[in-house]
């Protein structure tokens, strides 16, 4: 969309703000909210200025002035709006607008440090090779009762029928239809803001929903769920609940996770490069899952970025512990779902529903991009359950932030610079963690130590 375009897009629609979006470390929603006057003069002369520093927020809101990684001398960036993500906001009573976008230094050099950027680098990688890759992703999330006071448990939220789940109702029909009112405002939302979700399903947990996504370009696939998870949370609250990406928020409960199909298409021909001429998986494919399996550790820290992430990552809880691959085997991390040679793919089942999808798309692709150029060859695929075998991805962030620092190849992928920053708002997060004193330490060592 035109500059022209975009200013005749927001005189239609009788506009009266319009919101500028970038997402930070953790995908969380930064950046202006100005009147259409204001944001049409700013976007023509650099005037949409935030702190570089934005880029180093940590979950909690602190800033990380402890890094290197962005200049000291607390610069302004500008953000430039990606005109063919505007979109309206339909949980608003007026009409606004939004739209995501990329930012830029004074010098209209990129912010390297910006997760969209970050994606945008790794699919320039591949865009020098030949090739483009697709993605389908597929996202979970609970339905929760208002929690006002976080020192207690989550409780799942209660539909139509007014009787919480006692457990889980993994394909429920009924159980899912329980939820039809949010349901209905999630889709009637989504089709407002054009984003290209497809199937519904309820899963092992108790209002516990999943949401699949139709297979697309990365990036717009990326800006769809970074906008997909504000407009269910606001969705969750018009129903007075709260919706949570957290990947573990009940305690005895299956965490929720973000699942990346993953595909490599030649852009010469269109065709997909993981199936050869006789339709069997290509060595291109093969190498693509080494690649995974050799630097899904360094890069769990994008796919399991909270100390809360680890909690899903354990045995027999419908989350991978391991990097093994099968054939349409739901216990390994990287599944082959059964398809003709077209639509071959590898499902990454490693990501959470908390991370961040710029990031999480760019670190698995990354993966998978160093294996095709390393020329990698993967483990046999197993048989039967992958839980029987050794628990290797890391289990605590501390040891996966370990992994990324120490492995240069996939560090170089996505930026040294970045990487960098991660790292510090990372670490900055996990200082804060520890001064916390939890229930647990309350419960059994309070008058028992």
């Amino acid at each position: 969309m035109s500059q022209a375009k975009f200013e005749e897009w927001i005189t239609e629609r009788r506009i009266s703000e319009v919101e500028c979006l970038v997402a930070d470390m953790s995908g969380t929603a930064r950046g202006k909210i100005l009147p259409p006057s204001k944001f049409l003069k700013g976007n023509k002369s650099r005037g949409l200025r935030i702190p570089e520093e934005v880029f180093t927020l940590t979950i909690n809101g602190r800033y990380v002035w402890e890094t290197s990684a962005v200049s000291d001398a607390a610069i302004d960036i500008y953000l430039q709006p990606d005109f063919n993500t505007i979109r309206l906001v339909p949980w608003y009573s007026e009409p606004t607008a939004q739209v995501i976008c990329d930012a830029f230094h004074l010098n209209d050099d990129p912010v390297d440090i910006s997760p969209r950027h970050v994606l945008k680098r790794v699919l320039a990688l591949y865009k020098e090779k030949g090739w483009r890759p697709i993605i389908a992703p597929e996202l979970e999330f609970y339905l929760v009762k208002r929690n006002i006071d976080p020192d207690y448990p989550l409780e799942a939220a209660v539909g139509r029928s007014g009787r919480k789940e006692a457990g889980g109702q993994a394909y429920g029909i009924d159980a899912a239809n329980d939820f039809d009112p949010i349901v209905e405002d999630i889709y009637d939302f989504c089709e407002a803001q054009e984003l290209d979700v497809d199937t519904l399903s309820h899963e092992s947990g108790p209002a516990q929903l999943e949401i699949n996504f139709n297979h697309g370009d990365p990036l717009e696939l990326a800006d769809q769920v970074f906008l997909f998870k504000r407009t269910v949370r606001q969705a969750a609250l018009k129903h007075d609940m709260y919706a949570t990406f957290m990947a573990k928020p009940h305690e005895n409960e299956p965490g929720s996770s973000m699942h990346i199909h993953q595909s490599v298409l030649d852009v010469k021909t269109g065709r997909n490069v993981f199936a050869g001429k006789d339709g069997k998986p290509s060595k291109l494919f093969l190498s693509h899952i080494a690649g995974l399996q050799r630097y899904l550790a360094a890069a769990l820290p994008l796919a399991a970025p909270n100390v809360n992430s680890y909690r899903r990552l354990v045995p027999e809880s419908d989350a991978p512990t391991n990097v093994h691959w099968a054939i349409d085997n739901r216990t390994v991390s990287l599944r082959v779902p059964s398809s003709d040679p077209a639509n071959l793919r590898v499902e990454n089942r490693v990501p959470g529903a908390d991370a961040n999808p710029y990031l999480a798309f760019a670190a698995s692709l990354a993966c998978g991009y160093l294996g095709m150029i390393e020329r990698l060859k993967p483990t046999d695929p197993v048989e039967g359950s992958a839980y029987r075998y050794a628990h290797t991805l890391p289990i605590s962030l501390d040891e996966a932030l370990d992994k990324l620092n120490y492995t240069k190849s996939f560090k170089q992928v996505l930026g040294d610079k970045f990487v960098e920053a991660f790292q510090d708002v990372k670490h900055e997060e996990m200082q804060h963690y520890r001064r916390v004193i939890s229930s647990w330490e309350r419960e059994y060592l309070l008058l028992n130590v």
